[in-house]
Formats: structure tokens, sequence, C-alpha cells
């Protein structure tokens, strides 16, 4: 059994014992440019997706295309479907160094806050850190288009926005080793 198995099962037992019911979206986009083999937040994900004790309840909506408006469409209507408790989207970072969660989203003068408390999330975690700029790009895009969603739908559900570096033979295990920490840690 590898440490990735032994945190998984320590996850399985953390969620079983105080989330039984809960439902959690996860999210990831497609390549966008020619020199990209994969994307990295679509390969956290399908690593995740491998873990053999992880519970039933986690969805995943993988590789959602890299546009504007098409990706918060299909993210929204997930959302709608499925009734998550909470929501992490993730979104490739090329040039970061860490799994980054951001705070908040911004759109022309507007800017949405998560309503998760970040600090906890992220303390004593060795390959995270909160960022305070989603990237002006397609994940910001998606990541305030849910945040406005949730708000005006009057929503409980919780979400955060991680970018993912990429993912190297010398990172892996402690990128999805926080991954899973942060979902343990989620409300």
């Amino acid at each position: 059994m590898t440490d990735i198995d032994l945190l998984a099962l320590y996850y399985q037992y953390q969620y079983y014992g105080t989330k039984m019911t809960a439902k959690i979206l996860l999210t990831s986009f497609d390549t966008w440019l020619p020199h990209q083999k994969s994307n990295s937040s679509d390969d956290l994900l399908a690593k995740i997706s491998q873990i053999k004790f992880l519970p039933d309840s986690l969805t995943f909506l993988r590789k959602l295309p890299v546009d504007f408006q098409l990706a918060p469409n299909l993210a929204i209507a997930q959302i709608n479907q499925l009734q998550p408790d909470t929501i992490i989207c993730c979104g490739m970072a090329e040039s970061r160094q860490k799994l980054t969660i951001e705070s908040c989203a911004c759109c022309d003068s507007g800017i949405l806050k998560t309503a998760v408390n970040l600090e906890p999330l992220v303390a004593d975690l060795a390959a995270t850190e909160i960022s305070h700029e989603a990237g002006k790009f397609v994940c910001e895009a998606l990541y305030y288009a849910v945040l406005k969603h949730l708000a005006d739908s009057q929503l409980s559900t919780q979400c955060i926005f991680v970018h993912v570096p990429i993912l190297t033979e010398e990172n892996t295990d402690k990128i999805v080793a926080d991954f899973l920490l942060i979902l343990t840690r989620l409300p």
C-alpha cells in the first residue's frame, strides 16, 4: 500500500466520520495550447479518481473546454443537476510551483470571494498556498460564474478554485497528498 493509498484511507475515515452524505463536485480543464500534452488540473483529477479507497460521493466533471462561456455553462448545469455540498474547480497554472487556492474571482469591476476560510485549509500543507490572483483567464471566469451562481441561487454550497502546477515526478505525490488533505478539511 502506497503513502497515497494510506492518505486516501485516512480521507475515507475522516469523510465517513463527519460527512456521510456530502456530495463533492471536482472539475478540471482540457488543454488549450498546441504544446500542451495534458492539463495538470485534469492530470490531478485522473490520479485522484484512480485511488481505490475514496468514497463514491465524489463526482468528476473533467476536461471542461477552455471557453469563457461553455465551461461555466457546463459546470453550472452539473451543479444544478447534482446539487453538491462542495465544489472544487481546478485549473492549470504552468508558471506556479505549488497548488494555489484562489481567495476570489474578478469580472469587470465585480469581485466575489469564496466563503471558505482558506487559512485553516492550507495550514501545514507542504505544497499549497493561498493566491489572491485567479489569473484573468477562463479559470477566473469559471470561478466567478460559479460563485455568482451560488450567491444568486442562495445555495449554501462551498466552492474553491485550485490552480495546479505542472505535475512532475518530484512534486506529484506532494500535490496529491495536499489535495486529499484539502478534501478532508473542507466544511
